[in-house]
């Protein structure tokens, strides 16, 4: 996919700045949403079936997506590449600015906060554990509950 000019904003924002491929980013980072069903599903935005399909090809398209080989009646399973993993900074920003600027509920507000206490060493920490989720790599032993239960633990 070839932007359309050779700005670095322009190019992250032909992939990114679209609202749906942002959240099925979401989904997939915290909600651990892997398979198509599951990212439909369990869209609390109630995203159509034939956007997230679309969605789903473009972030493949970009590099930001894998998408597992699947059998004839098998579920094919999305994973995040490196490329993927790091717009989890981008993510956490974005919400952010979400936090300071527009109303929300407290239970969807959670996670957000938890991942600005936790500064940049936390998300650091969260991208190393979608590292092994998602690109099987090795995982860094650490004291006390992963980046990703504790996020869990927020949200419920």
């Amino acid at each position: 996919m070839e932007p359309r000019s050779g700005c670095p904003i322009n190019a992250a924002v032909e992939v990114l700045g679209d609202r749906w491929a942002l959240l099925v980013l979401r989904d997939v980072i915290f909600g651990d949403r892997r398979y198509f069903r599951a990212l439909l599903t369990g869209s609390i935005e109630g995203i159509a079936s034939n956007i997230l399909a679309d969605r789903l090809v473009r972030l493949v398209d970009a590099g930001i997506l894998t998408r597992g080989t699947a059998a004839r009646g098998q579920r094919a399973r999305y994973s995040l590449t490196e490329a993927g993993i790091r717009t989890l900074p981008v993510i956490v920003a974005l919400g952010d600015w979400g936090l300071d600027w527009r109303p929300g509920t407290a239970e969807l507000r959670a996670r957000q906060e938890l991942l600005r206490e936790g500064g940049p060493e936390f998300v650091d920490e969260l991208m190393d554990e979608l590292r092994v989720h998602h690109l099987d790599a090795p995982p860094i032993p650490r004291d006390g509950p992963s980046p990703l239960e504790r996020l869990a633990a927020s949200a419920g």
